[in-house]
């Protein structure tokens, strides 16, 4: 593993795709202070100081796109919860990749593909993570969000942090791009707080208000509405 470390930068996803070429595979990129950062469907990530993660990892696992590839994800997703466990909190879940503390997001994640003529050059995973912050800079945020310090009590040391998750990463990396979603599915769903809810999902211009029955072996979510059930592989919670 290398890390590359930014003092500032607009976004560290957008760094790491226009130089992808010159990066090497895992390679992590992280900054204190991302002055562009944006979230799934373009939303945009609230700067919320330095001593928070701001980061990208750079995956290069071969030049044809395969499906495992898009679960990269929700595999970051348990991984960080598996760390905020060893905090003794209790990480939650909302499909497919936001990680909540009691109710309020601490986490999110994108992951973004670099193809050139049917190559591809590699897979950005960006994630955010609130380690120390206040309630005052959180109330900006148009939703209910929460931070490592705040829950726990105890200032985070961010390097620490971000070593700790980078390791666990990339502990069973290899075996998870052999295998896939399976891999960690039942991790998934034993922390998926939604499951077994009536829940609303965007999907593009469309909202689908039903079941969350389940989760398939492809990470996709199973809702169920009026006796018809969709299969979800993108989408949003609301």
């Amino acid at each position: 593993m290398k890390y590359i470390f930014l003092e500032e930068i607009d976004s560290t996803n957008k760094y790491a795709k226009e130089n992808i070429n010159s990066i090497e595979d895992k390679t992590v990129i992280y900054t204190n202070k991302q002055t562009a950062g944006r979230g799934r469907l373009q939303r945009s990530w609230n700067y919320l100081g330095a001593n928070n993660i701001y980061a990208s990892i750079v995956l290069k696992p071969g030049k044809v796109m395969k499906e495992n590839y898009s679960n990269l994800t929700q595999y970051l997703c348990v991984v960080m919860s598996e760390l905020f466990e060893e905090y003794s909190l209790v990480p939650k879940i909302k499909w497919p990749n936001d990680i909540q503390i009691n109710g309020k997001k601490i986490s999110g994640i994108l992951a973004e593909g670099v193809v050139r003529k049917n190559s591809l050059d590699g897979i950005v995973l960006g994630f955010g993570v609130n380690l120390n912050t206040s309630d005052n800079l959180l109330n900006m945020i148009n939703q209910p969000a929460t931070s490592l310090n705040i829950e726990t009590g105890l200032e985070i040391d961010k390097e620490k942090f971000l070593n700790q998750l980078i390791n666990k990463f990339f502990l069973l990396y290899d075996k998870f791009i052999e295998e896939g979603f399976l891999l960690i599915k039942d991790d998934y769903i034993r922390r998926a707080g939604f499951l077994n809810n009536i829940i609303s999902v965007r999907v593009f211009d469309k909202e689908i208000t039903g079941l969350a029955a389940g989760i398939t072996d492809n990470g996709a979510l199973r809702l169920i509405e009026n006796n018809n059930e969709h299969i979800l592989l993108v989408g949003d919670i609301l």
